[in-house]
Formats: C-alpha cells, sequence, structure tokens
C-alpha cells in the first residue's frame, strides 16, 4: 500500500486523521500515540510480513543496546562496546539482506568457486530504517541521545511516513515533536498545506514520473538497440523521472506529516539549479547528505586532516553512497564519478560567480588549493555543465550492469540514427493522447500517430524541465494563499492524479 493507491487515499489515511485527531482532542496522548505506531505497522505489513519481522527485530534490537547503555551509562568501556555492536547489528542486517548476494557473486567470480545461496527478499526501506537506527544508537553511545520511552521509540522508529523512502530523519527531530502537546492541537492551515503538499507530490509522480518511466524502462532494457537520438531523450528523461518520483514521495510524506501536526526534514532544494557537483549535492538526497557527513566524513577526519585526505574522505563518502543505493558494480561507480566531480570542485580548477547555500542565499565557495577558482564560470554556463554530468552520471545508475553502461556511452558518443525512437515512444500510450491517437488511425495515417507518441515524449521531458526551474514544493506551499482559483486548481490536480492511479507503480526508491 503505498502512498498512490486507492487504499492509502480513501481508507488508511482519513481513518488515520480521524483517530489521531479524536484521541488528541481529548487528551489522550497516549492512545493516539499508540494508535498512530500500530497504524504504522499496518502500513509497513501490507508490504510483506516477512519485512515486518525484520523491522520489528532491528528496532528491538536497538532498544535493548539502548538499555543497556541506560543501566551501565557511567562505564566508559561499555559505551564503546555498545557503539560498535549496535553499529555491526545493524550492518550486518543491511548487508544480509541486501548485499549478500552481491559479495557471493564476487567471490565466485574472484576465486571460480560456486558457492550458491537462496534467493533473499530485501525488506522494503531497509537503508531507510537502517540508518535511523544506526543513528540513534551512535548517539546514545556518544552521550548525544536519552534513553527514550520505549513508546516514544517506537514512534520513531515505526513512522511510516519516512519509514520505507525517507527522508532520513533523525532521533531527536522526530521525538521531541511527538513529545511537544502543542502539536497535536488540530491546526487547519497545517491540514491545507500538508494536503496541497500531498497532491502535488501525487501529480509529480503519477502524471509526471510514471509516464516518464515507460520509455525510460523501455530504453533502458533495449539499450543495444538504442540510436543516439533516443538515448540522449532517454537520458533526459530518466534524469527527471528519479527526481520526480523521489521528490514527488517526499512531497507526500511530508504533506501527510504536516496534517498530523509534524514536520520532516527537507530532502530535495532543486536540486538541479546547482551550479557545482559541490552544490547539487547539498540540495539532493539532503538527508542522506548530512548522514555520512556526521557519521563518516567527520569521524574520519573530515577536513582536519589535511588538504590530500579531504578528497580520499569526499571519494570514501561518494562510494559508499554508490553502495547504499544499491548492491551492483555500476551503483558504485556512479558514486564514484560524483565523487570525483565533488573532488573536482574542491581543487578550484573552475568555480562560478555565485553559490547558493541551499537556503536562498549565496556565499564564497571555498577551495582547498586556491583562494579563488582559476576560471569563474557564469552561474546558468555552471549550471548547464552540472547538470549534463550528473545526466551522464546515471547511466551508471539505470544500467543493468557494465556492459549494459558501455554500451550506453558508446550509443551516446558515436552517432548514429536507425529510428528506435518510434520504437521507445510507442510505450507512451496514455489517456492524455487517446483522442489524437484515435483520429490519426481512423484517417489511415499511422505515421502521424507515431508523431503522436514523440511529441508526447518531447512534452513530458518539456513539462519536467519547465517544473525543475520553478519554486520547489516547500517553497510553493509555504507561500500560497488558499484563495477560491488556488483551491479550484488544487482539486482539478488532484482528481486527474487520482484517475491516473489506475495504473500505480512503485517508487524507485523503494529498492534502496
Amino acid at each position: 500500500m503505498g502512498f498512490n493507491s486507492f487504499t492509502f487515499i480513501l481508507v488508511f489515511l482519513p481513518i488515520l486523521l480521524f483517530g489521531w485527531n479524536v484521541f488528541n482532542k481529548l487528551e489522550k496522548y497516549t492512545v493516539a500515540d499508540v494508535f498512530l505506531t500500530l497504524m504504522s505497522l499496518y502500513f509497513y505489513y501490507t508490504f510483506g510480513v516477512e519485512f515486518l519481522l525484520v523491522l520489528l527485530a532491528s528496532t528491538l534490537g536497538n532498544y535493548v543496546l539502548s538499555l543497556v547503555l541506560h543501566v551501565s551509562e557511567k562505564k566508559s568501556n561499555i559505551q564503546t562496546t555498545i557503539k560498535v555492536v549496535g553499529v555491526l547489528f545493524n550492518l550486518s542486517i543491511l548487508f544480509y539482506f541486501k548485499y549478500l548476494g552481491f559479495f557471493i557473486d564476487n567471490i565466485n567470480a574472484l576465486t571460480g568457486a560456486t558457492i550458491t545461496a537462496k534467493e533473499i527478499l530485501m525488506p522494503i526501506g531497509i537503508s531507510f530504517f537502517t540508518f535511523g537506527q544506526i543513528s540513534f544508537i551512535v548517539d546514545r553511545a556518544n552521550g548525544k541521545a536519552p534513553h527514550y520511552p520505549f513508546l516514544s521509540y517506537l514512534m520513531f522508529a515505526f513512522y511510516f511516513p519516512k519509514l520505507i523512502q525517507g527522508p532520513i530523519a533523525f532521533h531527536k527531530e522526530m521525538i521531541d515533536q511527538f513529545q511537544d502537546s502543542s502539536l497535536r492541537k488540530y491546526d487547519s492551515d497545517k491540514m491545507a498545506r500538508g494536503l496541497m503538499s500531498f497532491i502535488i507530490g501525487l501529480s509529480k509522480k503519477v502524471l509526471l514520473a510514471d509516464n516518464l518511466a515507460k520509455a525510460v524502462n523501455y530504453g533502458f532494457h533495449y539499450t543495444y538497440y538504442l540510436d543516439t537520438l533516443t538515448v540522449i531523450l532517454v537520458m533526459l528523461a530518466y534524469t527527471f523521472e528519479i527526481y520526480l518520483d523521489f521528490s514527488g514521495y517526499c512531497d507526500m510524506a511530508n504533506g501527510v506529516s504536516l496534517m498530523l501536526g509534524f514536520e520532516l526534514p527537507t530532502n530535495f532544494n532543486s536540486p538541479y539549479k546547482a551550479a557545482t557537483s559541490k552544490e547539487l549535492w547539498q540540495r539532493w538526497h539532503m538527508t542522506l547528505s548530512r548522514f555520512f557527513i556526521k557519521y563518516v566524513y567527520i569521524p574520519l577526519g573530515g577536513s582536519r586532516r589535511g588538504k590530500i585526505r579531504t578528497l580520499v574522505n569526499v571519494l570514501i563518502v561518494f562510494v559508499l553512497s554508490g553502495l547504499w543505493h544499491g548492491a551492483g558494480w555500476t551503483y558504485v561507480c556512479w558514486g564514484l564519478m560524483q565523487g570525483l566531480l565533488v573532488v573536482w570542485d574542491n581543487l578550484g580548477i573552475t568555480g562560478v560567480k555565485e553559490l547558493s547555500d541551499g537556503e536562498g542565499s549565496s556565499k564564497k565557495a571555498k577551495y582547498l588549493f586556491r583562494e579563488k577558482p582559476l576560471i569563474t564560470l557564469p552561474r546558468p554556463v555552471g549550471t548547464a555543465i552540472t547538470f549534463t554530468m550528473f545526466v551522464i552520471s546515471l547511466i551508471f545508475f539505470g544500467s543493468q550492469d557494465l556492459n549494459y553502461v558501455g554500451a550506453m556511452f558508446n550509443r551516446l558518443f558515436v552517432w548514429t540514427y536507425p529510428g528506435f525512437l518510434y520504437k521507445t515512444a510507442e510505450n507512451l500510450k496514455i489517456p492524455e493522447n487517446y483522442i489524437f491517437r484515435q483520429l490519426f488511425t481512423q484517417l489511415g495515417k499511422d505515421n502521424l500517430v507515431n508523431s503522436v507518441y514523440v511529441a508526447t515524449f518531447v512534452i513530458l521531458i518539456a513539462i519536467s524541465g519547465f517544473v525543475m526551474t520553478r519554486k520547489n514544493t516547500k517553497e510553493i506551499v509555504a507561500e500560497t494563499k488558499f484563495d477560491g482559483k488556488t483551491i479550484a486548481g488544487l482539486a482539478v490536480l488532484f482528481i486527474w492524479s487520482f484517475i491516473s492511479l489506475s495504473n500505480v507503480s512503485t517508487f524507485i526508491y523503494f529498492q534502496f
């Protein structure tokens, strides 16, 4: 049961909001907490009872470790031991379900062995909830987190809006909100803005991302048949799809949280407006970036151990980020490429006239080896280059294996045009172009029917590109005044999106 399903919208969400608000109105806060926790567990249960058992084991295991720390809080040797045990406990769960098969395959390839392992289903969102647990147990062992009441920790661990696809919320920023009774009062403004965020996210997912995916998935499957123009369009479509899909989910998660009275941390801040790769990663999947900075980059020494070590630490973080996204060498290569691009930015060979700090203001960039960049580019040029390099890097991210990566690069840089664009675009048989398809079919104009598919493909890419140049959802929601025109527009957008739910698909980041 995803956010983009009839069951969630028509049944789960209304029951959740009704029960939550009634219990809080009656000041039955403990009952409200239990209700939200059980609803969250049921939400996750719909993806599979075996997945729920993994989540329960992970959560209870971490809470027991926290309890041990609580009992022996004055013994520093115990603190260190529990931190190591806690990290290994969480990583072992992640390794078994996500990386064991990849590990065995590589052992077999290197040694010629024939080790086999039964197929293991990976729990939905395991990377997200595991990193949330790691952040808690490390902070707990370092004395930066209290031993929370059992119910408060369960609420944090199971809180369904962030559970399966992030954002990766830290314990304090959520539990502090859960314990603030003032946030439990019904707020019509928060309800309206939460609903608006949900509708915008839903439309980004079902009207744009899902339709783009039809051509994108076909393109990546038939990589060896693609021509250069089709590769360019497929990669542009994939770049927009992956952002619209992931940020659309986050918009919906933020919307549901606002309707409950809470706020999730921001995960996207118009990343395709970034003028350098370093800035892009200050705007893209921001909660993953801050996790790696806090729990990997800084413990490795950050920028405190010399300039060369700083660059090495950056590369380590990005390789791990690539591996976090998937158990495959394509993801590792993608992470390495992004890391090298950020290293390039840190060298100061090229730079832009103005950088954004991710909150709308400007600041001067910091370079490791130069006070000023050797070459200064206008910001629009930097943005174009950064976007292009990100598009190219996603060839690694979306391809089945490194052979497909090589084929995609070959077709991108060695010009061919066998006309495979029509076959790719034919996947876009969507309700929005039905009338034109039927009209030209009745007229016997098959070539024009093909043109409808191609035009639909190009229009979807163009609309997605236009959306990227606008303010992000959080900004739009914060600035909106709910007049009649706005409400009517949201109603139309919701109905259009709701009708499109007949073609429900999962979110890309569910697999991570």
